[in-house]
């Protein structure tokens, strides 16, 4: 894992996934250049310039499903992050199937760079249902949050919830979706100190970013409030409630009601 702090922004953390969490500030970027490189003997990384951007993480899903439907000889499966879509293949089948093949990742790279420029204009979020999510906000961080903003808890949870969240990817925890981006009002750096435990279910807000924890775990975002509705179940045949590339909305619940709905 490496940590960087460069001017204009700071906490980024990239992960050897090429996942990218920004905690402080947005990142905004033009930019449709890609690029592939190898990860491994079996899989490579297609990827934009690292960013937070809604615009780079549907090309990104769009590719991603371009996979998922088409598919090509020695597929495994992909696996989309922000701006990165890490794609695992067969070297073996492919050099069986195919001995002129120079190299396993020269074959696959042709075929990505392909699907990437057919599906470069296709905006996935569009045919996405929006998803709402029930929240209790009750968050031992609330009033935190409302007070380093200069804010009643009332305006918090209306911000919060006066917005229509982009899922970018999933990770960190199974059933953890990185949500984006909150009101600009509300955007609140993580914990100096993270938590030793934080309950299944929080609703955290990270920088420009929010997330529901969907297990116990440690964790250093500013929880605000709390779902009743469980976000992973590995026992289902889809364990994940929210998936990347979801759009997700959530509105507020009283205590009454969050028992009521309580699947923990």
């Amino acid at each position: 894992m490496v940590a960087e702090k460069e001017k204009g922004y700071e906490n980024i953390i990239v992960t050897a996934a090429t996942s990218l969490i920004l905690t402080n500030k947005i990142i905004f970027i033009s930019t449709t250049q890609f690029h592939i490189v190898p990860l491994s003997e079996s899989a490579l990384l297609f990827y934009y310039s690292p960013a937070i951007d809604i615009i780079i993480n549907e090309k990104i899903m769009a590719l991603h499903h371009k996979l998922a439907s088409t598919s090509f000889p020695g597929f495994i499966e992909s696996a989309p992050a922000y701006a990165s879509l890490a794609v695992y293949y067969n070297p073996a089948f492919i050099k069986q199937y195919y001995p002129d093949t120079v190299t396993a990742f020269a074959f696959v790279q042709n075929i990505i760079e392909s699907l990437a420029r057919e599906s470069d204009n296709l905006n996935f979020s569009q045919t996405k249902p929006i998803t709402t999510i029930p929240i209790y906000y009750n968050g031992e961080d609330l009033e935190w949050v409302a007070s380093t903003h200069q804010l009643t808890t009332t305006e918090v949870i209306q911000l919060h919830c006066g917005v229509v969240y982009h899922v970018f990817m999933n990770g960190f925890l199974p059933g953890f979706a990185y949500m984006g981006t909150v009101n600009e009002k509300i955007i609140t750096a993580r914990k100096d100190k993270p938590r030793l435990k934080v309950a299944a279910g929080s609703l955290g807000i990270a920088g420009a970013q929010t997330g529901i924890y969907p297990i116990d775990s440690p964790g250093g975002w500013q929880i605000i409030g709390t779902t009743p509705l469980q976000l992973f179940n590995k026992k289902k045949a889809d364990p994940c409630l929210i998936k990347a590339g979801d759009q997700i909305q959530f509105f507020a619940i009283d205590k009454k009601e969050f028992d009521q709905l309580n699947e923990y």
